[in-house]
This record gives C-alpha cells, structure tokens and sequence, in this order.
C-alpha cells in the first residue's frame, strides 16, 4: 500500500483509518504499524495531516486493540485463540516464544512487546488467558502504547523537519527506524539486565 492510498483513504473516510490500522495491526491483523507512525509524522510536518489528532487515533486505535485481544483471550481462552488465531498471525512458534516468559514478567513482555512484530500481537491474548488483573493490564498497555507510538512519529515529524523525505520511500525509512529504535531499546535493557547481575554479585562478595 503507497502513500498516496493511505492519503486517499485518510482523505475519503477521515481519521479513523489510522485507527483501524493500529487496531488491526495489534489484533494480529497485518498492517504496516511502525511505517504508518512514522509517516504520520512526516505528513503532518508537511501540513497534509493534523498532527494532534493523528496521534491520538494512533494512540486509541493502538490501546484498544489491546483490550479487545485482552477480552479476547479472557472471555474466548486458549483452545479457541490455538485453532483461529492462525488467521490474525498467532502461530504455535509464536504462541510458544512467549509462554515460557510471560508470566515470570507480564509488565517487560507488555512494555517490550510493543516493539517486536509477532510479540506484540500475541501479548495481549496471553495477558487475558492467563488472567492478569484488567487495571494493572491497562496500565501497561496505556504505558506502552504511548511509547510505541509517539516515538515513531515525533521521529517521522523531525525526519520530514530535517531532511527531503520522498513519501514514497517513508516506509522504508520508518522500517529503518524501527530497526535501530529497537535495538536501543534492547541495548538498555541487556546494560540494565547487566547492572542487576554486577550488583547482585557485588553484594555476594
């Protein structure tokens, strides 16, 4: 899908098309999730989007799919996300990528899952199976929501401030982005994962 559709969607149906997008793409539904945010904010720099109201459909469409697979996975169980969730991307290789580790640290899988493709979709369905309490659940989700996405687009915004961005090619600087987001955000977690170690070995000696 090229700018000029999501324009065109935007254009004829309103705001709301980024929050399907995000919606959908957390409910496992394949959309260009980090791509859209960061073009969101290239656009908005360039006056062809409200900069505001663009981030807060990214923001909704983004918390409430996460509560939608939340109620999903709460209400449905899951037997039922195991036979249908192969038709919004929930694979058994995924499903059993996060089962291990989900619940020694639902507030890290949460928080961190937003940024890894795949995690991020089954996430949410695992915190409903496995009965996570619903405040702390939003409370995570709302944090990790805002994390994910105003980042990308106040990048895309100052991308489109700093540099002659062809539209055409935003997706795949947002992918560039994405990449080297994300490996920030892994490089603080193994230094903060490390730090714990050192300290807990420093207090042994």
């Amino acid at each position: 899908m090229n700018v000029e559709t999501i324009i065109n969607y935007i254009n004829i149906y309103g705001y709301f098309v980024i929050f399907l997008f995000l919606f959908f793409g957390i409910v496992g539904i394949p959309a260009p999730e980090e791509s859209l945010l960061f073009l969101i904010g290239v656009l908005s720099f360039h006056h062809q989007l409200l900069l505001g109201l663009s981030m807060l459909c990214s923001i909704l469409g983004a918390f409430i799919g996460m509560l939608t697979a939340y109620s999903v996975g709460k209400f449905a169980g899951a037997p039922f996300i195991k036979k249908f969730g192969k038709y919004v991307g929930i694979t058994d290789d995924r499903w059993e990528k996060i089962s291990g580790k989900y619940t020694k640290n639902v507030r890290k899988t949460i928080l961190i899952g937003f940024y890894l493709p795949g995690i991020r979709q089954i996430s949410p369905y695992f915190a409903g199976i496995n009965n996570i309490p619903l405040r702390r659940f939003l409370v995570f989700s709302m944090i990790g929501t805002f994390l994910w996405t105003i980042p990308f687009i106040v990048g895309g915004y100052f991308a489109g401030k700093v540099f002659h961005i062809n539209p055409d090619y935003v997706p795949y600087v947002g992918i560039a982005f994405f990449f080297l987001f994300s490996l920030y955000i892994i490089f603080k977690y193994i230094k903060g994962k490390r730090r714990n170690y050192l300290n807990r070995h420093t207090k042994k000696t």
